[in-house]
């Protein structure tokens, strides 16, 4: 197991990435703390326990920095640790620039951005603290080539990057590696929304001629997350069938 022992929080753990990260973590050994404000966070925690991993579900809101504090503390104080934070928590507003609002602007950044940094600043003391740490957070090919229609989103998915390339910077000296996936086009629920001659032209548009599954996305953050990668630390790690080359 690549994980035993270990104690995860993943955000946005409940549904689509999350979950098969959460899915995928538990298998490998480590304890997942989920959070979501999903309330099927519980069925995935309980599916988990009940298949022989440790999960435990939080309702919680990433962009509430005292509940933040709140739940990071008692996660150490219960576990002993936190080794391993998982920024996955994100949401769309999508729209054109000249028609985007500022509330579609600001929910964005608040939950992509300000959340990654409210998690991640809540769980370095205690990483520093043990002198081991893994931080790694989504980002999206979307940060590194923009989109029509996502101002808001792709600016908060460099910037995830960038934190990710500051951290390493900060915190390497303490044992602690940061890092940032960018997925491309992944099965979750919002793609599969897509109208099939839309989808069609999405998947032609791909090098690999398919589109990635959760567990394709999740396996990146295993390997991010394990000591395999004690040595990778400041990259973003592109998952995207070839579309960003």
């Amino acid at each position: 197991m690549r994980l035993k022992g270990k104690i995860a929080i993943v955000t946005g753990g409940a549904g689509g990435i999350g979950q098969a990260v959460s899915e995928l973590f538990a298998q490998e050994g480590a304890t997942v703390v989920i959070i979501d404000l999903l309330p099927i966070g519980k069925e995935v925690a309980d599916k988990i326990n009940d298949t022989g991993g440790k999960a435990v579900y939080h309702s919680l809101s990433v962009t509430d920095k005292s509940a933040v504090e709140e739940l990071f503390n008692e996660v150490a104080e219960s576990y002993g640790r936190i080794d391993i934070l998982i920024n996955n928590a994100g949401i769309t507003r999508d729209r054109t620039l000249e028609k985007m609002s500022e509330e579609e602007w600001n929910a964005v950044v608040e939950v992509n951005l300000k959340g990654v940094f409210l998690c991640t600043q809540a769980a370095v003391p205690y990483m520093k603290a043990q002198k081991y740490g893994r931080i790694v957070s989504a980002a999206s090919n979307v940060g590194l080539r923009g989109n029509f229609g996502q101002t808001n989103y792709a600016a908060t998915k460099a910037g995830v990057i960038a934190m990710a390339k500051t951290w390493t910077v900060e915190l390497g000296k303490h044992g602690i590696t940061a890092n940032a996936i960018a997925p491309g086009f992944t099965m979750t629920d919002m793609v599969k929304k897509i109208p099939e001659e839309h989808f069609d032209a999405i998947k032609a548009s791909i090098p690999l001629r398919t589109v990635a599954e959760p567990i394709d996305i999740a396996y990146g953050y295993l390997y991010l997350a394990s000591d395999e990668a004690r040595f990778v630390s400041g990259i973003c790690l592109t998952i995207d069938g070839g579309t960003s080359r």
